[in-house]
């Protein structure tokens, strides 16, 4: 039985989330008045930039691939 996710499939989805976070990150600063929750926004901008690095990684080897 294979696994129905595929190397484009999962560089996708972790574009998608890196996105999510970015966003996410950006609306909990204290422009918006949401100061009072408890997640670290550093953080979460740190993560949301590796799964970034990690889409054009993956974009990278796609691209390599077709040349190849």
């Amino acid at each position: 039985m294979q696994f129905p996710l595929g190397f484009w499939d999962a560089g996708l989805l972790i574009a998608i989330t890196a996105i999510i976070l970015l966003i996410t990150s950006e609306f909990i600063s204290p422009y918006h008045g949401q100061t009072n929750l408890l997640i670290e926004k550093r953080r979460m901008k740190k993560a949301a930039i590796a799964l970034s690095v990690l889409f054009l990684l993956i974009v990278f080897l796609r691209i390599l691939e077709i040349i190849i």
